[in-house]
């Protein structure tokens, strides 16, 4: 609300708005006002251009290390390039402690590979948990466990946790997953996601991520069906259009005598009391009859659900029959 104060001095051409942000514009900066500047997405530097810049610390006397003279073994400043991941302030400063790590060596000093063990051995790969980092890593555990690759999976899971993500975030993200991409075409998908997360609380940090592994690898390899999202997603629009939706008299509880003498109930078939299990026929199949009849769920051809789709069609084929039956 703050901002709104600036949005009429941006449109009149007082204020130049000028800002710069690590976090993302969309997020932070009001939109009317977003829609009225232009952004600039400052990307990562390549490993090459960090190279570079490394080169230049090494070679300037008065504002680097060039008073030393030091010789760089080959590979050095790749691996510190690597380390860096983007950011030249972190390559010069792996740069500047590798440089405490030098032997001496005719005259002058030699910054060995051997070295940076002690420098970038264990770097952390933080990131901000409320950054696009955070968010970009899960979207990227979903649409890989959502494409059937494994390995990219698991990829982004690791660099997520080593990166200080939370290992529930990850196995919350796989619950939603094992019903929005899996469903029905393997059941078996959302109990052991949910075993992963019991095991991760009972097995600790350690052995929980080896659980949550687990059930990541078989979301991945498992058959994939969105059926059920897209069901429950029309389920949702249709009730919304049905503002008088009420629930048939035959299928309304009757705990009272009241409710009895009004009909509650009347009609009912005991499912476990009809042949095959099924009360077949259109007259009881729980739609209210004032309601056009829409179809929500339809089965894949994948996995388990196909069986799913193959049950179905035998119990409409017996709708049918009760239907035309005299």
């Amino acid at each position: 609300s703050q901002q709104d104060a600036l949005l009429p001095h941006v449109e009149s051409g007082l204020l130049t708005l000028i800002g710069a942000t690590t976090e993302n514009p969309s997020f932070e900066v009001n939109s009317a006002l977003l829609s009225r500047t232009r952004v600039y997405v400052l990307k990562s530097l390549t490993e090459e251009e960090l190279i570079q810049v490394m080169r230049q610390a090494l070679d300037d006397v008065e504002r680097g290390l060039g008073s030393r003279a030091i010789a760089v073994e080959d590979g050095v400043l790749e691996a510190l390039a690597r380390a860096a991941a983007g950011d030249a302030r972190r390559a010069l400063g792996l740069l500047e402690t590798a440089c405490d790590f030098t032997r001496a060596e005719n005259g002058g000093e030699v910054l060995a590979k051997s070295a940076l063990a002690d420098v970038i051995g264990h770097q952390s790969s933080a990131f901000d948990k409320q950054g696009d980092a955070y968010y970009d890593l899960l979207s990227a555990i979903h649409k890989s466990v959502r494409s059937s690759r494994p390995d990219a999976a698991l990829l982004y899971m690791a660099r997520f946790i080593q990166g200080g993500g939370d290992p529930l975030d990850v196995v919350r993200r796989l619950s939603a997953i094992a019903s929005e991409d899996v469903g029905n075409a393997d059941p078996r998908a959302l109990p052991l996601v949910i075993a992963a997360w019991d095991a991760y609380l009972r097995l600790g940090d350690y052995e929980g991520q080896r659980a949550i592994a687990h059930a990541a690898i078989h979301l991945a390899v498992a058959p994939k069906s969105n059926r059920i999202d897209q069901a429950w997603k029309a389920a949702q629009q249709f009730a919304a259009s049905q503002p008088r939706l009420e629930v048939p008299t035959y299928l309304r509880n009757a705990p009272t005598k009241l409710m009895e003498e009004l009909g509650h109930g009347e009609g009912y078939r005991y499912a476990h009391n009809e042949p095959d299990g099924y009360p077949a026929g259109s007259a009881h199949d729980c739609w209210p009859e004032e309601l056009p009849r829409a179809r929500f769920y339809d089965p894949s051809p994948f996995g388990q659900e196909k069986r799913f789709g193959e049950i179905m069609a035998w119990r409409e084929a017996k709708d049918a029959d009760a239907d035309r039956a005299p």
